[in-house]
C-alpha cells in the first residue's frame, strides 16, 4: 500500500501525459471532424497500454541514468512536480513536453541531493528536443508530397477517398498511440523502476515482470487522461497552427508516430549499428514537439503564409518554461517534503554504517595492542642481553 501511495504521483503524471499528448495522436483527426473523440479515445487507450507494456523498457533505462533517485519519497516528489507542471500547462491549452517536465524535475532532485547530473545521458535527450521537431517536419513534408502525387495518380473519387482516409486515420492513430506508450511511459514510471516488485505477475497465457507491471499501471493512467481531459488540447493542435485537411491530418499523425517509434525500438537501433552507423539513442521524445514540427512541415509545403507563427511562438515559450518550472518546483517540493513532513527524499551515499565503524575501531584497537606488546617484548629482550 505504501508503494502504491508513492506511485500515485507517477500515475498522476501519466494522467497529465494522456490529457496533453493524446492530442498529438488524434488532435488533427478530431479537429478535422474525420474521427469522433470517443472513437479516438478508445483506440488510443488500448494501444497506448500495449505500447507501454511491450516496448517501454528502452527509453526508461536511459532516463534512469540521468539521476538515480534512491528514495521512494524523492521519486514521489519528482513525479508530482513534473505532473503538476504538465497539468498547469495543459490547463493553459499548451501542448507541452512531458519529457522536458520529468527531465527538469530529475535535475532538480540532483541539485537538491548534491549529486552530479549524468550529462552523457542528458545530451541525447536534449538533442531530441531539437532533432524531434526537425525530423517530424521532414517526414511530414515528404509524406505530404508523396500522398498528393498518389491521390492525383489514382484519381480516387472524393467520397471513396474520404472513407479510406477515415480508416487510415484510425490505423495510423493506433500506431501513434502504441509509439506514444512505448516511448513516453519512461516519463511516467521511469523514476520508480528501482522500486519495481521482484515477483512476476502470471496471467497463465503470459506473465509480466516487475518493470512491466509498472508500465501497465502507467499505461492505464495515460488512458484515463485521454478519456477525461485530452479534448481541450486537441482544439489547439488540431487546426490553430495550420488549417489541416483530412489528408494532411493523416500525414501529421504518421510522421509523429514514426519519430517516436524510431527512438524507442531497440531492434532498429541494433540494426542501424550493425551496418556501421551510429546507434539510435533510446530516449523519451517529446511527442508534442514532434507533432508541432510535423504540422509546420505541412505548412512549409503549402507556403509559409499558412503558418500561424504567433501560436508557434506561444507553444515554443511553453517548451522553454516547462523544464525550468519543473526543476524549480521539484527542488522546492523536495525541501518541503524532507524538512516539514520528515519524509526521506534522499538516502545518504557511501556513508559507513555503525557496524562498519565499530569493526574499523576494533581493528585499530587490536593493532595498537599488538604494537604495545611488541614494544614491551623488544625492550625486555634488550635488558636481558645487557
Amino acid at each position: 500500500m505504501l508503494l502504491l501511495f508513492y506511485l500515485s504521483s507517477g500515475l498522476f503524471l501519466g494522467w497529465a501525459l494522456g490529457a496533453n499528448d493524446a492530442s498529438n495522436i488524434f488532435g488533427s483527426a478530431v479537429g478535422t471532424k474525420m474521427l469522433r473523440f470517443k472513437t479516438a479515445a478508445i483506440v488510443g487507450s488500448i494501444f497506448v497500454i500495449l505500447g507501454a507494456v511491450i516496448q517501454g523498457a528502452g527509453a526508461s533505462h536511459t532516463l534512469g541514468k540521468l539521476g538515480t533517485i534512491n528514495a521512494m519519497g524523492g521519486a514521489f516528489t519528482v513525479a508530482l512536480a513534473a505532473g503538476v507542471t504538465v497539468f498547469w500547462m495543459t490547463k493553459l491549452k499548451y501542448p507541452v513536453s512531458t519529457s522536458q517536465a520529468i527531465v527538469g524535475a530529475i535535475i532538480g532532485w540532483n541539485f537538491y541531493a548534491g549529486r552530479s547530473t549524468d550529462f552523457h545521458s542528458l545530451y541525447p535527450i536534449v538533442i531530441t528536443w531539437i532533432s524531434g521537431p526537425i525530423l517530424g517536419a521532414i517526414f511530414s513534408a515528404l509524406l505530404y508530397i508523396g500522398m498528393r502525387k498518389l491521390i492525383l495518380t489514382l484519381r480516387v473519387h472524393l467520397f471513396d477517398l474520404d472513407q479510406i482516409i477515415r480508416i487510415l486515420l484510425l490505423v495510423v492513430g493506433a500506431f501513434g498511440a502504441y509509439s506514444l506508450g512505448a516511448n513516453n511511459i519512461a516519463n511516467v514510471v521511469g523514476v520508480f523502476l528501482p522500486l519495481a516488485p521482484e515477483t512476476p505477475l502470471d496471467f497463465y497465457i503470459f506473465s509480466l515482470n516487475g518493470s512491466q507491471q509498472l508500465f501497465l499501471l502507467g499505461g492505464i493512467s495515460i488512458a484515463i487522461g485521454i478519456f477525461t481531459y485530452s479534448k481541450r488540447v486537441m482544439e489547439t493542435v488540431g487546426n490553430d497552427i495550420v488549417a489541416l485537411s483530412s489528408e494532411s491530418a493523416l500525414v501529421v499523425v504518421l510522421a509523429q508516430s514514426l519519430v517516436l517509434f524510431i527512438f524507442s525500438n531497440q531492434a532498429l537501433s541494433d540494426a542501424v549499428q550493425s551496418v556501421g552507423l551510429p546507434a539510435i539513442p533510446m530516449v523519451p521524445v517529446s511527442s508534442s514537439q514532434v507533432i508541432v514540427g510535423a504540422i509546420i512541415g505541412i505548412g512549409l509545403v503549402r507556403g509559409v503564409h499558412s503558418i500561424q507563427f504567433g501560436i508557434i511562438g506561444g507553444i515554443a515559450s511553453g517548451w522553454v518554461v516547462t523544464p525550468i518550472m519543473a526543476g524549480l518546483l521539484s527542488f522546492v517540493s523536495l525541501f518541503f517534503v524532507g524538512n516539514v513532513f520528515k519524509i526521506e527524499v534522499v538516502k545518504p551515499q557511501n556513508q559507513p554504517t555503525s557496524t562498519i565503524v565499530t569493526e574499523i575501531d576494533s581493528v585499530k584497537i587490536e593493532k595498537e595492542k599488538s604494537d604495545t606488546v611488541r614494544f614491551l617484548s623488544d625492550s625486555t629482550e634488550r635488558l636481558i642481553q645487557r
